[in-house]
């Protein structure tokens, strides 16, 4: 059996959250996506990959809105439906966004931005060197007071499975867009869990870089 190539990765380490920087407000108001843009699925598919090289260009709020749509947005205001699928309706993953003005949680149903914490933990997203440098760093945080009546084996799955997709969704976004992207499951999710503000009952999953692809 021929065996699979790993990818080496010097791990950084973490440092404490840095001060946040440029412009921080409560909320944050994001505009809504224009659904006609982007490369169609196909395209989007036939470009999925992960990059781990950023430009040094800030996410404006046009993306921001778009992006964090397509990951987990209301997409069917007379349900409540979201663009990812979640067992039972529990959409039990939340997004929260570090930027370098500070980490905020994205609301689907209002379709904004909630500050969580004035500072910059981007770097506390992983152990990867770039994730502090990119603009843009994902979590996604189990809340787990919206699974409590299903047996804990069941949480565990249902929430892996509604993680796994909206980093589809965001993976398919960037693809469409000309974004890169990359998801990140080497986390310390006691520490990440402190930088981002968490309550007891939500535990960070996952996190998703992503950012304009360096240019060669």
């Amino acid at each position: 059996m021929t065996e699979l190539e790993r990818i080496a990765y010097e791990p950084t380490p973490l440092l404490p959250p840095a001060p946040a920087s440029g412009e921080s407000h409560e909320f944050i108001a994001l505009p809504r996506p224009r659904l006609d843009a982007g490369a169609p699925l196909m395209t989007a598919l036939a470009h999925r990959k992960s990059t781990r090289v950023y430009a040094d260009v800030p996410m404006t709020l046009d993306t921001l809105g778009a992006l964090l749509w397509a990951a987990n947005g209301v997409n069917r205001p007379d349900t409540g439906g979201h663009t990812a699928p979640s067992a039972h309706g529990f959409h039990e993953i939340d997004i929260y966004v570090a930027l370098p003005q500070g980490v905020y949680r994205y609301d689907p149903a209002l379709h904004h931005l909630v500050l969580r914490h004035l500072a910059d933990a981007r770097n506390m997203t992983g152990y990867q060197d770039f994730v502090g440098k990119a603009p843009l760093d994902l979590v996604y945080v189990l809340r787990g007071s919206q699974v409590l009546g299903t047996p804990p084996q069941q949480r565990e799955l249902f929430a892996a499975i509604a993680a796994g997709a909206i980093c589809q969704n965001v993976s398919l976004y960037c693809a469409s867009e000309g974004f890169a992207t990359v998801v990140r499951g080497w986390i310390n999710q006691r520490l990440l869990a402190d930088a981002l503000r968490l309550n007891e009952d939500e535990v960070p999953l996952l996190a998703q870089t992503v950012g304009r692809p360096a240019l060669n």
